[in-house]
């Protein structure tokens, strides 16, 4: 336990004046000066004394109505404080709060409640900090002398990213809307009244839909939904070039909030999401359990900018999946054009930063594309495939 002790303004200047009096007497030749001197100078000690001589312990437990803290959440934090000194001092209690979260942690002591204190707190930033320890300052009655002593451990507290609901991805769009009705709603490999979309590169010739190709001209292939995994994947671009170097990047910080949304999006909707980042470590895997969506919050709490991307068809075995949405930031046109989802059934994207060819590039690619900025649910309502919106492909 560290321990802090200290005179108030009020004692350090007492002790000046002390000290003045004193040189005073000497020039002077003011014995009666001398005898002021002496009695600021014992008021000093005494109230030292008064607070640094009796010997306080104590302990402290915090109990925090949420256990996993969303950024922008409001908190209620109940502190049960066990003081064991001669006598119940008054004074100023504070529980030291990280730069991650607002609120008023002080107040008199004893309180209202006596030994039971209790504060709001409201999450601003995503990470795993520490609330605590509690500081008791004290004052003697005539203010002149003050005593500062730490209580109790810190307490561990995860702040996780924010999550906003979305729009529904309908059935109709890409994979068969996930696994809870899949079955239902996903056609054969004979059927011909899907509507044919353009080749991209890493499609399988198997795929070619040579009426719709001889049609229109261009090299065109059957979206068959059989093809595709009902599941669903969702990639946070981390590479470190596509973001600024700030400890804290807004669009970062979007960026993983809209990660959380997404999933756990389409985990409401049926499929079965993995999360990975774009060098292919694995963030989080939903498959309905309950501790899955604390556990993707928790990975995402201190995910931070790094590396290098790997080519996205390399991250999913052989069989592309169903939706598969990429969260990026800085992209230019060249960026754009290395980048192909190998045929997945809706391939979504999310630029923070995009150049405006960036958008053509990526349309070409049959990406449906959205620019991310605050509003992450609007993004993604940007962002949803034209067969749902009636839109056009690109960056929006």
């Amino acid at each position: 336990m560290r321990r802090r002790r200290s005179l108030t303004f009020r004692g350090a200047g007492a002790l000046l004046a002390g000290v003045a009096c004193v040189i005073a007497a000497n020039v002077l030749a003011a014995p009666i000066l001398l005898y002021v001197a002496m009695l600021l100078f014992a008021l000093v000690i005494l109230a030292a004394l008064a607070v640094h001589v009796p010997r306080r312990s104590g302990s402290v437990t915090r109990r925090i109505s949420t256990d996993l803290l969303t950024v922008g959440e409001r908190s209620q934090v109940e502190v049960r404080f066990d003081l064991r000194a001669l006598r119940v001092p008054h004074g100023i209690w504070t529980d030291q709060l990280p730069p991650a979260v607002s609120g008023e942690a002080a107040g008199e002591f004893p309180s209202d409640d006596g030994t039971r204190l209790s504060y709001s707190i409201t999450g601003i930033r995503r990470g795993i900090w520490s609330i605590g320890p509690l500081t008791l300052r004290t004052i003697d009655p005539f203010g002149l002398a003050q005593r500062e002593q730490l209580f109790g451990e810190p307490r561990t507290i995860t702040i996780v990213p924010e999550v906003v609901p979305l729009a529904p991805l309908a059935s109709t769009v890409g994979a068969a809307g996930g696994t809870a009705h899949a079955s239902s709603s996903r056609l054969g490999q004979g059927s011909d009244n899907l509507s044919p979309r353009h080749y991209v590169s890493g499609d399988s010739m198997r795929r070619i839909h040579w009426r719709a190709t001889a049609h229109r001209g261009d090299l065109m292939v059957r979206q068959e939904e059989e093809e595709a995994s009902p599941d669903a994947l969702v990639i946070l671009d981390r590479t470190a070039r596509r973001w600024s170097t700030a400890a804290d990047d807004p669009a970062f910080e979007t960026a993983v909030s809209a990660c959380a949304s997404i999933a756990l999006h389409l985990l409401h909707e049926g499929y079965s999401v993995d999360v990975l980042d774009s060098a292919g470590t694995v963030i989080g895997a939903l498959r309905g359990h309950e501790d899955d969506r604390d556990d993707l919050l928790v990975a995402l709490s201190h995910v931070t900018p790094h590396g290098e991307a790997h080519e996205i068809v390399t991250l999913f075995d052989g069989t592309p999946p169903g939706p598969l949405v990429l969260i990026t930031g800085r992209l230019d046109d060249t960026d754009a054009a290395t980048m192909r989802h190998g045929g997945a059934a809706a391939p979504i994207m999310l630029v923070t930063d995009p150049t405006a060819e960036a958008g053509d590039v990526l349309a070409e690619q049959g990406w449906s594309a959205a620019t991310l900025a605050d509003d992450v649910a609007d993004a993604w309502a940007d962002a949803l495939p034209p067969r749902l919106t009636g839109g056009d492909h690109g960056v929006r």
